[in-house]
Formats: C-alpha cells, structure tokens, sequence
C-alpha cells in the first residue's frame, strides 16, 4: 500500500513539473472552451507529446471526423499528427482526458458554414443613449447656514457610478433625474447605482440651496454620447451589423456606456487629423440624412457596437459578400483594409500582420497591423481615431477589425478577430 501510495506521488511530482514547465503541456490544458471549425475543413495538429489523450463527444458524433474515423470515442496518440476533417455544421461537447483518466478539459467544438458577409468600411454616425445616467461629476451645494456642503461626496458617490433608479423610480434620461429631484425634501434619497459590476443602494441627504431654496444632491450625469465609427461588416441573412471592434466609452470616466437605446446614421470625412507620434490622429466625421436611421443599436461591449439594420449596407468598393477566416485560418504577411477616409468613399489599402495572438477568450487585441500603404501613410500618417472598425481582410476572407492604434507608432495598431464580433453579434452561424 505504502508503494502504491509513493508511485502515486511521484507521478503526480512528475506530472506537476510537466505542467509548469511544459509550453506545449500549458497549451492542452489551456485548450479553448469553444473551438470553431469551417464546414469541409481539414486540420492536422501536431503536438509532438509522448502522451495519450482521450476524447469523449457528449452527443451523437455528425459533424466530424478524427483521423478517418466518425466515433464517439477516441484514444489519441499526441505523438502523432491528428487529423481532423468536418462534414456538416452543428456543435458537439468533448471530454478530454489525460491517459484516458485525467481530466483536463470541457470543450464545446463549433462547426460554422461557410459564412459570408458584406465587408464595411463606411463611416457610420453613433447615437447611443444609456440604460441609467452615468455620474460625470460632484458639485458644491452653499446651504441656508453659508457653508458648503458636497452631498454626493459625503455619501461615497463615485464619479463614474451608474444610477438606475432615485427612490425606486427608474432614471434614463438627464431629464428624469431633474423631475424627481426638483421635487426632493429634506428627506433622505435612495440611489440604485452600479459601480463597475456590483449593485449597490446609496442614500443621500439633500442640501436646501440658499440662493433657490431648491433641495439639491450636487451630482452632474450624462445619458448620452454621439460620435463616428467605421462599419465592419453587414450580414444580409440576419440584417445583423458589427461596428468599431471596441467599446464606446464614457469621455470623462472611460466606463463602457450602458444601451438603453440607440441608432447608427450615415455619415462622411469631412477631414482628416493627421497621425504623429505621442499624438494620435482624428477622422473628423458629418452626419447627413439623419432622418434616414440605417440602424439601431442593441449592444456596446469591449469587442465593439452591435444592432440590426433597416437597409443593406453595402459599400462600394465590395459589392458581395465574402467568406469569413477564423483565426487559425490568418497568417503573418499582407493584408488589406477598408476605410473611408474622403467623403463617402470605401478605399482598400495595404497592411501587414505583423503579430497574431491566439486567443481562447475574446479580446480586441488579436493582431498587431502596420499600415503599409504610401497613400493612407500620406494622407492620415497610420491608423486614426474614427478609423475602428475597418474590417481587415486577407486571402479574400474576412478575417477582423482594426481597434486600436499604438499612441507610439500611429503606423501599427491592433485588430480584432472576426469570430468575436460575430459572437457579440448573436448571429447563430450554425443555423446558415
């Protein structure tokens, strides 16, 4: 027993420095909760480890094969290639074990059809309004006895706190704080806020102004924001839109703006803000038939702007749509993409990837792009602020989103894998 017992411990030793020291090991056990694969797609993977796996599907097994084989079960050999040929779309969860034992992972195995989208590249206008206010800013209240007082201070409001409800009445709008409040007594006041992603009730005292005799609680909120972004790409099938690759974000606190409503119109460069080092440039955007919304806006996350559309929207440079490219599907080299930098006009241009950044969780940080092209180089010295968005394609795929420039080198900036936004955008692929 005591020889079992030591057996025992010195392979878990072993196993435990194998996974501290092991980067391919790390890779296994840090496999993606979600893998998606294209419909017809072949995939060898190498991972050229003395171990053996076991792989369990948790449902009836039609959309794959594994080595030439369409099972449930599989004893795999990491030592050799695995070869993976999809058949039909659907997903199916796998059970992966180390020595047919260990468990070291849950994953559910995405097979998505061929999915073609109409690339952006069109300056859109944003109109966001907030779910709640946002708390921009604290005021001094002088009180009836001279002194002042700071009502929101004194109560821990914090700039940036997200209020939902005053005194159990739901507040959207500047103008729904400015009804209840002109109607406060000496009373304490209730505040529902949301202060990053915690829930909490503040209450407040209010102070009586002495220049209006008005009881006040010294806070200053905004429900709104309006600006320019790039479209990324229109998906006809669903009439679903993905914009910016990043969140739009309160100006004065830098929070993610809660939806409440929404809408995209058209727009174009009215002029340019040229890039430089340590100073980021600007598309400088016009609205023009706002009356004619081209959209809504259902969602605002760290991987960009999502809605429905009321109308195609088509570019002119692309006029089909083109097939998708998952991540593993990018390689290091030439790219392009599409922006619009005059007027209304989408115009491709040459990037490299220099980086890719494989990823099991969504981030905007996926790629490092350098801009290439003598043209937009001239013309907006690199990436722009107004530019996110613009969708990067390479092989004649669609592959992600430009999101952010280096403040350093406004020649290189980051991108955004396609599959991310895509997700964001709840269009459900395995239904094409």
């Amino acid at each position: 027993m005591i020889k079992i017992k030591k057996s025992i411990g010195i392979f878990l030793i072993i196993l435990l420095l194998i996974v501290n020291f092991n980067d391919t090991f790390q890779f296994i056990v840090n496999f993606p909760n979600e893998l998606y694969v294209l419909e017809g797609e072949k995939r060898i993977l190498n991972f050229n480890l003395p171990f053996s796996i076991s792989a369990k599907l948790e449902e009836e097994n039609k959309i794959m094969q594994v080595n030439g084989l369409v099972q449930n079960n599989y004893q795999l050999n990491l030592n050799e290639p695995i070869k993976l040929q999809t058949s039909n779309t659907g997903e199916i969860g796998v059970q992966l074990k180390l020595f047919g034992v260990i468990p070291i992972k849950n994953m559910k195995v995405k097979v998505l059809p061929d999915v073609k989208l109409y690339p952006g590249g069109q300056s859109i206008g944003v109109k966001l309004k907030t779910e709640g206010v946002i708390v921009v800013g604290l005021s001094e209240i002088t009180g009836e006895d001279g002194k002042s007082y700071c009502p929101g201070l004194d109560a821990n409001v914090n700039v940036g706190d997200i209020i939902y409800k005053i005194n159990g009445k739901r507040v959207n709008t500047a103008e729904d704080v400015s009804r209840i409040v002109n109607h406060l007594t000496n009373q304490p006041v209730e505040l529902n806020i949301k202060r990053k992603n915690r829930w909490e009730k503040i209450s407040i005292k209010p102070i009586k102004d002495e220049v209006d005799g008005q009881y006040k609680i010294g806070l200053w909120v905004r429900d709104n924001t309006a600006g320019i972004g790039t479209l990324t790409f229109y998906h006809e099938g669903s009439n679903k839109y993905g914009a910016l690759g990043h969140a739009i974000t309160d100006v004065t606190t830098g929070i993610i703006m809660p939806v409440n409503d929404g809408e995209i119109v058209s727009a174009k460069v009215g002029s340019v803000l040229h890039g430089e080092k340590g100073k980021p440039g600007e598309i400088r955007g016009i609205f023009y038939n706002e009356d004619k919304v081209i959209g809504n806006i259902e969602k605002n996350t760290s991987q960009g702007l999502y809605g429905s559309t009321y109308t195609k929207l088509i570019n002119n440079k692309i006029t089909k749509p083109i097939s998708i490219g998952l991540q593993q599907h990018i390689k290091e080299g030439p790219a392009k993409i599409l922006t619009t930098i005059e007027g209304n006009q989408v115009e491709q241009f040459d990037v490299e990837i220099e980086k890719i950044v494989p990823q099991s969780k969504k981030s905007e940080k996926g790629m490092i792009i350098q801009v290439t092209d003598s043209e937009l180089l001239k013309k907006t010295g690199g990436i722009v602020q107004g530019m996110s968005g613009s969708p990067i394609i390479q092989n004649n795929k669609l592959v992600g989103a430009v999101t952010h420039v280096f403040v350093n080198d406004p020649t290189k900036g980051y991108g955004i894998f396609i599959e991310w936004m895509l997700e964001e955008a709840n269009i459900n692929l395995t239904e094409q």
